[in-house]
Order: structure tokens, then C-alpha cells, then sequence
């Protein structure tokens, strides 16, 4: 999808506030959901994905499964909420020996494993909205011992609820990602003892 872009900076592959969110992405959602909601704390559209089992309801990128997406940008980034829920996120990589790896990270995973074509890993999501970043270059060297080539396919399953996904060239502070890829928390303001 991708492979013949010029990549730099940042690419953006879901924005929940944009007009179709899920416009690349294909939706799988039984005894769930997948929808747009108002969230409280950031007062704005976030896409909720919500099922009774992971496995089950999930979105993936892209939508057609026999497309690849070539994305070079070795850090993936997710804004995400945590929902006090079981959360799994994967992403499958190509590396220079040719060989198509995932690596999946679980917030009910308590150990590593790595296996010849998927690395699972724990993740620890604080309350509220947390900012994710797969560092793909260095996971592929320490997992497999080979160099990271490009992104083929992302999948985000049940339960989240996600503000934006995006690829960047670096890691990049807080202060100095674009007004749009930040999280806006409301401002509130304590009344005034009188």
C-alpha cells in the first residue's frame, strides 16, 4: 500500500476524529463492537473496540489481507485507553532474511517468548490514555538477531479504545510531535474560595 511512498516524519494511519477512521482498515467484531463514542476524559470521538473475546473482535490493516502495507518507518506509536480489560495489539514485520515475524504485545502476558515466527510480550498500560511506542528495529534485532525491513499488517484487538495510530522515522518528545498527533487532556479549573 505504502511501499512506493516516500516516507518521513510521521504517517498516520487511524485518526478517530477523522471523517472514515477505519477507511484502510478491516473490522472483525463478534460478541462486540467497533464504534466511534464521545470519551469522557479527552472530551472527543475515540474509536472503542469492546468484546468478550479478543480473539473475536479486533480491526486490521490493511483491510484486504493479501495486501501489504511496506511501511519503512521502524517506530509504531498507538494513543490508546486503557479499559481495565484484557488488550492484545500485534504487528508483522518483514526482516532482511526475507521472513514475515509479528510481534504481539498482551497486557495479560507476563513473560516473554519468542518463537521462530511470533514474539509475544507483556505490556503494562498505566490508567487512562497511554502512549505506546514499538521501537520495530530494535524488537527485530533482539528477538531474531536480523534487521527490520518494512511493516506488512496491524492488527488491534479487543478492549481499547484508541485515539490515533501512526508510524514516525524517530521517537520523538511530546513538544515536538505536531499539534495533531498529541493528546489533549481538558483543562479543569478549581472554583475559587471565596
Amino acid at each position: 500500500m505504502f511501499r512506493n511512498t516516500f516516507q518521513s516524519g510521521f504517517l498516520s494511519m487511524l485518526f478517530s476524529m477523522g471523517s472514515k477512521p477505519l477507511q484502510i482498515w478491516d473490522k472483525t467484531a463478534k460478541n462486540g463492537h467497533i464504534k466511534r463514542i464521545t470519551d469522557n476524559d479527552i472530551q472527543s470521538l475515540v474509536l472503542e473496540i469492546v468484546g468478550n473475546n479478543i480473539s473475536t473482535t479486533f480491526i486490521s490493516c490493511p483491510a484486504d489481507p493479501s495486501k501489504a502495507l511496506g511501511i519503512k518507518l521502524p517506530f509504531l506509536v498507538l494513543i490508546v485507553k486503557n479499559l481495565n480489560k484484557y488488550f492484545s495489539f500485534e504487528v508483522q514485520i518483514q526482516d532482511d532474511k526475507g521472513i514475515r515475524r509479528r510481534f504481539r504485545a498482551s497486557n495479560y502476558q507476563s513473560t516473554t517468548r519468542v518463537k521462530p515466527f511470533i514474539c509475544t510480550m507483556p505490556m503494562r498500560l498505566e490508567e487512562g490514555w497511554n502512549h505506546l511506542q514499538l521501537n520495530l528495529t530494535d524488537l527485530t534485532k533482539r528477538a531474531y538477531g536480523t534487521n527490520f525491513v518494512e511493516v506488512l499488517r496491524i492488527q488491534v484487538h479487543a478492549n481499547c479504545r484508541l485515539r490515533r495510530i501512526f508510524f514516525s522515522d524517530r521517537l520523538y518528545k511530546e513538544s515536538e510531535l505536531p499539534a495533531e498527533f498529541k493528546l489533549y487532556l481538558p483543562v479543569t479549573q478549581a472554583k475559587a474560595e471565596t
